[in-house]
């Protein structure tokens, strides 16, 4: 089983916030009002973001400990299956099968629990990227949110994502990250239940 991800934040594209219902000029004489006029534009670092916000990091923790769960249990039952298969294997090399059809109903269930452990994988994996699509929809949400509050005093006309080389070039002055960061951690409250299951793995 492969080693789960954090909370794939990539999806902070979806970042970009107006202070009006316009999307971006299509017209030429929009382009060139919006270019006399000037916009109003800042950006947020992605990967600030995902180290500093504190729900950020209370799901990453959360999403590790239950793929470390998911692939203890895969563990035990993978030995549990191996142990089985090896005593059947000496088994039959010591002749304790008294007929063939006791070793084929031996076969036949050693059969059924691999694809148990097949089917339990393919299970967990997919519980596991369920919630982390859960997560990372919920986070997005609380950050434009708070975005969409923000921005009635800030009046930005856009707020970027930069993440890697998305924007190659960016006046510091613009980066308003610092000042997300505080907001989001301010406002963010986590749920008892991811308090218990991170303060009970700790």
């Amino acid at each position: 089983m492969k080693k789960f991800l954090p909370l794939a934040f990539s999806a902070i594209v979806a970042l970009t916030a107006c202070n009006n219902s316009q999307n971006a000029p299509t017209a030429e004489g929009e382009a060139a009002e919006a270019e006399v006029t000037g916009l109003k534009v800042a950006y947020v670092e992605v990967d600030s973001l995902m180290t500093q916000y504190e729900f950020c990091k209370d799901y990453n923790l959360l999403l590790n400990q239950k793929g470390e769960n998911a692939q203890k249990t895969l563990a035990d039952k993978q030995r549990a299956l191996q142990n089985h298969a090896a005593a059947l294997q000496k088994k039959y090399e010591s002749n304790g099968f008294t007929t063939r059809d006791e070793l084929e109903r031996a076969q036949n269930q050693l059969a059924r629990e691999q694809q148990d452990l097949a089917d339990l994988e393919q299970r967990l994996m997919s519980e596991l990227a369920s919630e982390q699509q859960k997560l990372t929809m919920e986070m997005r949400d609380s950050i434009q949110a708070f975005l969409k509050t923000y921005n009635k005093a800030k009046k930005f006309d856009y707020i970027l994502s930069r993440s890697g080389d998305n924007i190659l070039l960016a006046n510091p002055k613009f980066d308003i990250t610092n000042d997300v960061v505080a907001g989001l951690n301010k406002r963010y409250k986590a749920k008892p239940e991811v308090k218990e299951a991170i303060g009970a793995n700790n």
